[in-house]
């Protein structure tokens, strides 16, 4: 089980650092998605892709990998508004899908923060004495 959950944490830091480099590779895509009275756009998505790289090395390094789990949370939370803008305004995003798909991604949301909850969990203990249990 162990090699299973370092693969899929290795699988999830991969998929934060490729998005992460999205940010600054197709900048147009990302820009529409912010709510129109926050300043400086392009930096807000550029930050937000380092935002999405930073939570994957954290998550790839076993030391920091708690971290990069409650970080993930924390991303995945502060990006929801801008999913939610997009089924609530589906005409202004016509070009990345249909309303029904914009809707269906919202919940889908939940698997990452999951899936990044396994990872903030203390590793079990490995030897050594174990604490009196309690009468």
């Amino acid at each position: 089980m162990a090699y299973i959950k370092t693969g899929l944490r290795y699988l999830l830091a991969g998929v934060l650092i490729l998005a992460g480099v999205t940010h600054f590779t197709n900048t147009p895509f990302f820009t529409p998605m912010l709510e129109d009275f926050l300043p400086f756009p392009l930096a807000l998505v550029y930050l937000s892709g380092v935002a999405e790289i930073a939570c994957g090395l954290l998550l790839a390094i076993p030391k920091t990998s708690r971290w990069g789990g409650w970080a993930v949370i924390a991303l995945m939370i502060a990006v929801f508004p801008a999913n939610l803008r997009m089924a609530l305004q589906p005409e202004r995003f016509a070009e990345y899908g249909s309303a029904t798909a914009m809707y269906v991604r919202l919940p889908m949301q939940a698997l990452p923060i999951l899936w990044a909850y396994w990872y903030t969990r203390a590793k079990p203990s490995t030897g050594g004495p174990k604490a009196p249990s309690p009468k």
